[in-house]
């Protein structure tokens, strides 16, 4: 449903634009709610239409909250996750809280990654794609499940 690689810009006030060509689709599928959470692994943020949220939630929180790793994922997805309402302008507002986790300045880039979207500060994601790419060339080693892959 969302791919490709967009360009945007934050205000000062910690608004973006949704692209256009997502827009209708958050609006039919979600009414324009969003939600956004950090990625426990990367400087980014994660953004899900309000509906893939909740099924995502509902399995983090079937977790066992007695295993130490299970509890810090349950208190970092949920805990930072934040409703995110698209205004009529195609805009929604990213928190403080959530833009300082992600290093979000003015440059942003806007990642389709099928059912979700990751939000990066531009220049952390141009370095993380290209170590990406640099580690792909020198490791030599394709996982069993990409061998299958054609492109």
């Amino acid at each position: 449903m969302f791919r490709g690689v967009n360009a945007i810009n934050l205000d000062a006030k910690g608004r973006m634009a949704i692209p256009t060509r997502y827009r209708q689709i958050l609006h039919d599928r979600c009414n324009g709610s969003l939600v956004a959470t950090i990625d426990t692994d990367e400087s980014c943020l994660l953004i899900y239409p309000l509906d893939e949220w909740e099924t995502i939630q509902g399995k983090i929180e079937a977790l066992p909250s007695f295993h130490p790793m299970t509890r810090r994922i349950q208190r970092l997805l949920i805990g930072h996750a934040t409703d995110l309402d698209m205004d009529g302008s195609g805009r929604i507002l990213v928190p403080p809280l959530l833009r300082d986790y992600a290093g979000l300045e003015k440059r942003c880039i806007l990642l389709g990654q099928g059912k979700k979207f990751e939000l990066w500060n531009e220049t952390a994601w141009d370095e993380c794609r290209d170590q990406y790419l640099l580690e792909a060339s020198a490791s030599g080693e394709t996982p069993e499940e990409l061998q299958s892959l054609s492109l």
